[in-house]
């Protein structure tokens, strides 16, 4: 393929793909074959990174590796429920959220939370099922597919951004596929038990995880999709 050259046919599909991704939070059984994911990989490895660094690297989960590791960490989950001093044991090596919410961020956290929380009909102070729909994240929402994506800790913070690119291209050309996922920062927390699972060296740190496979459509928490700010409202335009 000519990079310079190439027409995109259908520019509509590209931008359909894009707008159409979102956080599924519900998935089907069904199996997504090794040769697709191989091939989704394979197109988001063009994603661009500093210097070329390509500074990824990309753990598979299925079948019994998936579950394990799911049992492992929502047990962990549970644990920390029972006695909340247990949480210190698991930290995230690097801060994904500020230490300090301010306005505008924090407005769109709580929209973020409660309007998902309101469709599920869980209520403030409902602990309970918090807790459980928490835990949906340690299942993968039920997708049959779980990556795992860890940076080699001598790189620099530009590889997170680097990183970003690579997850979103991921994310896109899963849709070019029909399938859906979910980015998931909650596993960084339980990167202690993840990379021994996955058999990552002691020179990785974990960046996040995701969920991927086939969005249940009858779901309803399918249903939920979170707001946009409208161009004018994050672009300045300089002449």
């Amino acid at each position: 393929m000519n990079q310079v050259s190439t027409v995109v046919a259908d520019p509509r599909s590209v931008d359909q793909a894009i707008a159409s991704r979102f956080s599924a939070r519900a998935f089907l059984p069904r199996p997504v074959e090794r040769r697709t994911l191989e091939d989704i990989l394979a197109v988001a490895s063009r994603a661009p990174s500093g210097t070329n660094t390509q500074p990824w690297r990309v753990y598979v989960l299925q079948g019994a590796s998936r579950d394990t590791l799911v049992d492992k960490v929502c047990a962990a989950h549970d644990a920390i429920r029972a006695n909340p001093q247990l949480a210190a044991e698991y930290r995230e090596e690097y801060d994904y959220y500020p230490e300090k919410w301010v306005s505008p961020y924090i407005d769109r956290r709580r929209e973020n939370g409660w309007g998902l929380y309101g469709l599920l009909g869980i209520t403030k102070g409902d602990k309970d099922r918090m807790h459980a729909q928490h835990q949906r994240n340690y299942r993968f929402f039920d997708a049959p597919v779980g990556l795992m994506f860890t940076l080699d800790r001598i790189m620099g913070r530009g590889s997170l951004v680097d990183y970003g690119m690579f997850l979103q291209s991921i994310m896109v050309a899963a849709r070019a596929r029909g399938l859906h996922t979910c980015p998931q920062a909650a596993w960084n927390g339980f990167a202690r038990i993840i990379l021994p699972h996955i058999g990552a060296g002691a020179d990785e740190m974990l960046v996040c995880g995701m969920a991927l496979g086939w969005a249940d459509e009858s779901a309803p928490v399918n249903g939920f999709h979170t707001p946009r700010e409208p161009v004018e409202r994050f672009a300045r335009w300089l002449e």
